[in-house]
């Protein structure tokens, strides 16, 4: 499972080295401005080989990263976006890949290390996790929002609390910044901490609610990976749906 973001102390180190709003209209999402981010070399197999269910030229360009942006890229996995986001910020912009260290795969990252001076890779636990105010152009999460009402033992991956996980996501994005947030759709309603540890997914409406909440104003969605034969009932990691689940983005701003 991919499975947060900067501790201040690191985040510093590292740049060294509303009210609920009528819903906006869908926004149509447009083409890369070049598909060398997709033809990059340093882009691995496994990672072309989940293009074809992700769309990502569109889902980038829905998401409207500029050059020389700062961009989270928050619970990271094993980079899919880390490195594309790279690309679009380009060499003056920075995107730091955060997870926390249960998540974080060491040898993942080796083929990218000391070769995309932009990307900047961290790791450490949710609960320590502070922000550096107004850093931040973007945060971007993909197909983990849901975890933040995940929690396990197991996988030892402690509770954590969302309020204050998004205050700090709104102290640290720019006044303008946003949030695109990516992740696989569950039913409406139900418990989402019951709905995240059975299924993985999470009612879209509710994460609307959670950010408002926090004071971020919903800005746009896009239904490019919503999937209508998706039910809505089956663990995302289930062979049968399993790259195919309907998904939403979602895209917020701080005022």
């Amino acid at each position: 499972m991919n499975r947060r973001l900067i501790p201040l102390a690191l985040l510093g180190a590292a740049m060294l080295g509303s009210p609920l709003l009528a819903r906006p209209a869908v926004t149509a999402a447009k083409p890369l401005p070049s598909a060398a981010w997709l033809a990059d070399p340093l882009r691995s197999a496994d990672m072309r080989k989940l293009d074809e269910g992700r769309l990502p030229a569109q889902v980038l360009a829905f998401a409207g990263v500029k050059p020389g942006q700062t961009v989270l890229d928050f619970m990271a996995g094993n980079g899919y976006y880390s490195l594309l986001l790279a690309r679009a910020v380009g060499p003056k912009g920075k995107v730091f890949a955060a997870n926390p260290p249960g998540e974080h795969n060491p040898k993942a990252w080796e083929p990218l290390a000391g070769k995309v001076p932009q990307l900047h890779v961290m790791v450490a636990e949710i609960p320590q996790m502070q922000f550096a105010p107004r850093s931040l152009d973007v945060i971007f999460t993909h197909l983990n929002y849901h975890d933040l009402y995940w929690e396990s033992e197991k996988y030892h991956f402690p509770r954590v609390e969302v309020p204050t996980v998004l205050a700090a996501w709104f102290t640290a994005v720019k006044p303008g910044g946003q949030v695109v947030i990516i992740d696989h759709a569950g039913s409406v309603g139900g418990d989402p901490r019951e709905v995240a540890d059975r299924l993985h997914r999470i009612d879209p409406e509710r994460v609307k609610a959670d950010m408002t909440a926090a004071g971020f104003v919903f800005e746009a969605e896009s239904n490019l990976l919503r999937r209508s034969e998706d039910d809505h009932t089956q663990l995302v990691f289930d062979p049968a749906v399993r790259g195919k689940t309907d998904r939403f983005i979602l895209k917020f701003r701080r005022p």
